[in-house]
């Protein structure tokens, strides 16, 4: 594990100030980012019940849910009433004071209270307002990442087979949708050291989604193919999908004919790239069922951490079917850091996270606080 230790450097974004109106999961990504980044974030959260993923467990570290320690690491948190004029007063000050707002509530809610574009724009001409919505403009439908899953055509691809619809097992729109905003505040934020000018920001599940599903969704457009669900299979490239070595599952993602060349000769059968059913991707692709049996049966004869080591000696892409007990340990085996263990006053022994995965030689990620409780930093009277 990493110790998060004392900062080395001052972080790339230090200085910035954040007012954090987001919650759940896709605003709280895209923010603790910036914060592991130096920026100070300060969540505003509702009184009493607080994010939404404070009681989304289990499972509890202590008193606090993982979910809601996954996402907001490194901020500051106010519990205020924006309907109540203590509370409306205070964020309006930490509005004026802010170099950045992100919000995802339903459009239009901040308006009515008061935190709209337009009037905090009027208050702060500087601000960068980032907005994150389930379906963009004035939709009110619930983003939810289920929802967006299914109405976005990514269950659609994803599960055994067409009858079989199956989601993806984490909020991946969130965190894409988290990751669009990030950068999407990075931008604005060039642009107005640029030019001094304010600018809006607006983000939605639906088409974070549609934009991620890259070559599938540019099959319909470009093509008028409307994938399926294949498995673990690739609509473009074979082999690519999971086989039974001995012991467990094993996964080949042969993306060229070189590829394809070094894993016949290690299975004994060097014909098979002289093939022509076989001898290019496409032909792969055309000849995939044919292709499957005969790996299946070479593949069964080894298990899959043997396949792991020979055919990775020869740049062949495979690898077994880790859970993530297994993917952490290989992060931590390839010397990449994976986790951080942040120090917390409140708790005996430190608390373990997942490492931010952005790397930076001069201006490190780095982990100052472990997530907040609920209104600790609320200014004085409230």
């Amino acid at each position: 594990m990493s110790d998060a230790g004392a900062r080395p450097a001052p972080g790339a974004l230090d200085g910035l100030v954040i007012a954090d109106f987001g919650r759940v999961l896709a605003g709280p990504y895209a923010t603790m980012l910036l914060a592991d980044l130096g920026a100070e974030v300060i969540k505003v959260e509702r009184p009493a019940t607080g994010d939404d993923t404070r009681s989304w467990g289990p499972p509890w570290v202590g008193d606090d849910s993982s979910y809601f320690l996954s996402v907001n690491r490194n901020k500051k948190s106010v519990a205020l009433d924006l309907t109540d004029p203590a509370g409306s007063a205070a964020a309006r000050e930490l509005v004026q004071r802010a170099d950045v707002l992100v919000e995802n509530f339903l459009p239009g809610t901040l308006d009515r209270l008061g935190l709209g574009y337009d009037e905090v724009a009027q208050q702060n001409p500087g601000i960068v307002y980032c907005s994150v919505t389930g379906f963009g403009g004035d939709n009110q439908l619930p983003g939810y990442d289920l929802l967006i899953q299914a109405v976005g055509g990514l269950m659609s691809i994803t599960g055994p087979d067409a009858d079989t619809p199956t989601k993806v097992g984490v909020a991946v729109v969130d965190v894409i949708t988290g990751l669009h905003a990030a950068v999407g505040i990075l931008a604005a934020l060039r642009y107005r050291e640029r030019t001094g000018k304010r600018q809006r920001i607006e983000v939605n599940l639906l088409s974070s989604l549609i934009s991620a599903l890259a070559n599938q969704s540019s099959a319909y457009v470009t093509a008028g193919v409307v994938p399926h669900a294949m498995g673990n299979r690739h609509p473009s490239i074979a082999p690519y999908e999971v086989f039974a070595a001995s012991d467990r599952p094993l996964v080949l993602a042969v993306g060229n004919d070189r590829q394809f060349a070094a894993l016949a000769e290690v299975l004994g059968m060097p014909e098979l790239a002289a093939d022509q059913r076989f001898s290019t991707n496409e032909a792969r692709v055309t000849h995939r069922e044919e292709l499957t049996l005969i790996l299946a049966d070479a593949l069964a004869v080894d298990t899959a951490d043997g396949w792991f080591e020979i055919l990775t000696a020869r740049r062949v892409p495979c690898g077994p079917l880790n859970d993530i007990a297994d993917a952490v340990a290989l992060a931590q085996r390839l010397g990449l850091g994976p986790t951080v263990e942040i120090d917390d006053p409140r708790r005996d022994t430190p608390i373990t996270q997942i490492a931010n995965p952005v790397r930076m030689s001069v201006t490190p990620a780095s982990y100052r606080a472990a997530p907040p409780r609920l209104g600790e930093d609320n200014p004085a009277g409230l």
